[in-house]
């Protein structure tokens, strides 16, 4: 089987997704990169063996040698990019969150549908060892059937890994309650089996508000990814503009009657997300989110506090970068590229936990007002749902 041929455009934290698609000899290699900064350019350059190097994406969209393009480039720019590239006829990896504002997200489903070209969204955590165990207990029926999930989102690095660059810009994100939170509120859909409808959301600029931030131009700190300062409030040299929240709460119902809440904080001292989902005949929560912890079930009772689970599951081992998810994932996209068909992550699902996000970040820029959730049209749902075929 000929390599499937890839151009990387954006060479930033997220290489990680075109290291895990280079893979000479086994099924896709990176043959293009794409960068707009040319130092970052060289120096990624050499971690690939890529003969064609561009400053500007639109270049590899030019040429016949290149089957797909994964896109990780800041957020806001996805739909621009993303819209070019299938207009091209590039099938397209979209870094998760899809977009910043619902209508973005709606012009890229549309212009995957009116083209025919294939549109995969990184929802990587689909991939991950810890809800793909979590999914299958919940399809087992090992809790009954989900009413409620609740999720606490510890961000410990949150002063270093989004508010010392362009993630502290609303510009560019709208708010970390839909670039953050995109991750999980996908995966609250996913595990309870429908979409957010309404939702109502608080939070605030609480710590890093008022930090010593760098002047505009300016260069992020050596070691900046490295080097972590504790408590919170000594941290330093933060993005020159910072006016997003970091500490937010929002609850959601959904189209099919489950309630959740999702809460997010930015400077906690650990790093994990947790996850409780209750069921009619039980419920299961995840104690670490990495291969080796533990997702414990409690499906008797009732009873007062028990420590010990009735059962108690072990996240299973994994080899690549975010726990086995990246490599998971980009597996899958190169499946699809080449035979199409149903997978699981779902461009519908990517647009609704954007949807979501960005509604709930209206709600708390808002008093905590009540949103409801945009409505897809069914055709273009039923496209995706099909396999966009």
């Amino acid at each position: 089987m000929e390599d499937l041929r890839i151009g990387a455009v954006g060479l930033g934290l997220r290489t990680s997704l075109h290291l895990a698609a280079h893979r000479p000899g086994k099924g896709s290699v990176v043959s293009a990169l794409c960068d707009i900064d040319p130092a970052v350019l060289k120096r990624q350059s050499k971690r690939f063996e890529a003969d064609f190097l561009a400053e500007d994406y639109r270049d590899l969209l030019e040429r016949d040698d290149i089957d797909a393009i994964i896109l990780a480039t800041p957020d806001d720019t996805h739909e621009r990019l993303a819209v070019d590239c299938l207009e091209a006829g590039k099938a397209v990896y979209l870094e998760k969150p899809m977009h910043i504002t619902v209508e973005g997200c709606d012009n890229i489903l549309e212009t995957a549908r009116r083209t025919g070209t294939r549109l995969y969204v990184g929802h990587n955590m689909r991939h991950m060892g810890v809800v793909r165990l979590m999914r299958e207990i919940i399809q087992k029926g090992v809790i009954g059937e989900p009413k409620a999930v609740w999720v606490r989102h510890f961000v410990s690095y949150g002063g270093d890994y989004y508010f010392k660059d362009w993630h502290a810009d609303r510009r560019q994100t709208t708010g970390l309650l839909l670039q953050k939170a995109a991750h999980d509120l996908d995966v609250i859909h996913w595990l309870a089996g429908g979409y957010t409808s309404r939702v109502n959301a608080f939070g605030d600029l609480m710590v890093y508000g008022d930090l010593p931030r760098r002047a505009p131009d300016t260069p992020r700190p050596e070691g900046w990814l490295k080097e972590f300062d504790w408590p919170p409030t000594t941290r330093r040299d933060l993005n020159h503009v910072v006016d997003v929240e970091d500490v937010s709460v929002m609850n959601m119902r959904l189209d099919n009657g489950v309630i959740a809440a999702y809460q997010q904080c930015h400077f906690s001292p650990d790093y994990f997300r947790n996850y409780t989902v209750i069921g009619t005949e039980g419920r299961l929560e995840n104690f670490g989110d990495g291969p080796g912890d533990e997702v414990k079930v409690w499906n008797t009772g009732p009873s007062e506090y028990r420590a010990d689970a009735d059962i108690t599951y072990k996240i299973p081992e994994a080899k690549g970068s975010h726990g086995g998810a990246d490599p998971g994932i980009i597996g899958e996209f190169c499946r699809f590229v080449r035979e199409g068909g149903v997978t699981d992550t779902s461009p519908v699902a990517a647009r609704m936990s954007v949807a979501a996000g960005y509604m709930a970040t209206r709600s708390l820029r808002d008093g905590g007002m009540p949103y409801d959730i945009p409505a897809l049209d069914p055709e273009l749902v039923a496209y995706f749902d099909r396999g966009q075929s």
